[in-house]
């Protein structure tokens, strides 16, 4: 969402992609006055998208008890949701972004809305075997898809942390049981 001081799109990660990546689309631009441009990176929501966003998430309603009211979290001045509760921030992933983020170009939704459904289901209550391959295989994929679309500097640890969660999940059962 571009929030300011909390994005990894910053002039020093497109100064990388100039340097390990061939997408020209998101490198610097010098303008003739000198000044150093930083083009609008096709991830990344205009101010009217991140409003239309926050709009449909303050008219959103939930059963109760499922999350708090997310609304209540929606400013609309920034465009941005502010002081979610990890639960919040948890249900907001697994279930709300494959439908907020939905009007992003096929490339860059898929993606994220795989990333979106691995936590769904590892998160679930009940974990087979045969899942837990597929998903081993899936994560793989859809990690490379996602640094396809991400600048280089998107990706440290946390970034690769999913593709380790699945043996982790073979190890120690359910996620319930283990996670805080």
């Amino acid at each position: 969402m571009d929030v300011k001081g909390k994005t990894k799109d910053n002039p020093k990660a497109r100064m990388d992609i100039k340097e390990y990546c061939r997408r020209k689309e998101l490198w610097l631009q010098e303008l003739q006055n000198g000044k150093i441009v930083k083009p609008k990176a096709s991830f990344s929501f205009t101010l009217d998208e991140k409003r239309e966003i926050i709009q449909w998430v303050k008219n959103l309603r939930m059963p109760k008890g499922y999350a708090s009211n997310l609304g209540k979290q929606a400013d609309m001045n920034e465009g941005k949701l502010i002081g979610m509760k990890s639960h919040d921030c948890h249900v907001f992933m697994e279930t709300l972004i494959p439908f907020a983020f939905s009007h992003l170009p096929e490339r860059i939704w898929k993606p994220i809305t795989e990333i979106s459904l691995f936590f769904k289901d590892l998160c679930s209550g009940k974990l087979l075997e045969s899942s837990l391959d597929k998903m081993e295989e899936n994560i793989l994929v859809t990690t490379t898809k996602l640094e396809k679309i991400f600048p280089c500097g998107f990706f440290d640890v946390i970034e690769h942390l999913p593709i380790h969660l699945v043996q982790e999940a073979r190890l120690g059962g359910p996620v319930q049981t283990r996670w805080m």
